[in-house]
Parts: C-alpha cells; structure tokens; sequence
C-alpha cells in the first residue's frame, strides 16, 4: 500500500510500540534519514533532469544545483558537445596542480556540497549542460503528504525508516538487524523494478559515483 506521511507515522509507531512524546516529534527527522538513505543507495531515472550553465574563463570552479544529488553527465559546448569525465577531486588537484594552468577542460569532480571542480581551468567561457540526479521533495514536506518514494517504494521506505527509528531508540540488535534486511531486499526489487543505477555501477563512469552528503 502506498503511504503519506500521516499513514507512515501510524505504522512507525504501531510497529515499535512506541507514541512517546519525543519519539513522535522525531519522526520527520527519522523518515528524512531513511529517505536520504535510500537516494544515496540508488539513483532512479525518475529523479534525473538537466540544467543549463555557464564556466567562466579563469573558474575552475562550478555551483551545483540547489536540489543535486549525484552528477550523470556534464557537457561543454565547444563547437560541438563534449563530454567531461568524472574523476576523484583529489585526481584533478594531481593532474593540474597549478590552478592558473588553463585549457579546454576534460575532467570534472565534485569539490564540496555545493560546488563541481573541472580540470583544467577552462580559457574561455564555455556553456555548458549538466545531467544530474536530484534529490525530491521529501514526504514530510509535500503539500497534499505523497511523494515518489511513498508511492512507488513504500516497502523501501517503511523499513527504513524503522531502521532509523529502531537506532533512534538504541532498539535491540536483532530487531535493527531484522529491519535492515528488509530494507536490503526491499532496496534490491526497486533496482530491478525500476532500472535503477547502483551508485557503484561502473558501466558508465568506471568508478563510484558520490552523492551530496
């Protein structure tokens, strides 16, 4: 069945026996965690879209969206769409140790939470188009109290947030253990229902993809 955030609350608590006080004022925060969780697992082609910028000439450096989650691509137009290659930030920082080294860049990393770097440092403003995962709106802060995960991943969500839930309260071992292998096999059939990519997939990027933490 699929859940809103009212029906999930219900069957947190009717599922650990728990209505304190505390405990329900957390649970917003528990069901973000499991969210969270879940998105940092597996990217869906459901949250994926794209966004249209600019690298300024002299500028390694390049804002991420406000809702970015994990890249998929990122395209430069120079006389044509290239395609950057994602790399460890630590990879550029070897290969063009000098900032001031400039060209048209081949590589792209993520630098921090809300910024991408590229290598080398582009000589021109250059347009360019980023592909990305996005982080959707949480179910805890719909208007009408659906979303996408409470919808099409209810299995997914629910026994992840009884994980958190269970940590929250330092719950018994066996039951934590029990509710983190529901939510593997519950994880396990969204990949295979909805194509999802692993964030371990190397079959694009040849390497783990980050996701915003």
């Amino acid at each position: 069945m699929a859940f809103t955030f009212t029906t999930l609350k219900t069957a947190i608590q009717d599922y650990t026996q728990n209505s304190e006080t505390t405990f329900v004022n957390n649970l917003p925060i528990i069901i973000k965690q499991a969210e969270d969780r879940i998105l940092k697992s597996i990217q869906l082609p459901d949250f994926r879209k794209n966004v249209t910028g600019t690298l300024t000439d002299g500028n390694q450096y390049l804002s991420t969206p406000s809702d970015f989650l994990a890249p998929y691509s990122l395209a430069i137009d120079n006389s044509g769409s290239e395609y950057l290659v994602f790399k460890d930030v630590n990879f550029i920082r070897e290969a063009y140790p000098v900032a001031s080294t400039e060209g048209i860049p081949k590589y792209y990393a993520i630098f921090d939470s809300n910024t991408f770097i590229v290598g080398p440092t582009p000589n021109a403003n250059l347009s360019a188009e980023l592909h990305y995962f996005y982080k959707p709106q949480s179910i805890t802060e719909s208007s009408d109290g659906t979303s996408w995960l409470g919808t099409n991943a209810e299995s997914s969500l629910l026994y992840g947030s009884l994980y958190e839930a269970y940590t929250f309260m330092k719950g018994e071992p066996d039951i934590m253990q029990l509710y983190a292998t529901r939510y593997q096999e519950a994880l396990k059939e969204l990949k295979e229902l909805g194509e999802g990519y692993d964030t371990t997939d190397n079959y694009r990027s040849g390497s783990v993809r980050q996701v915003r933490q």
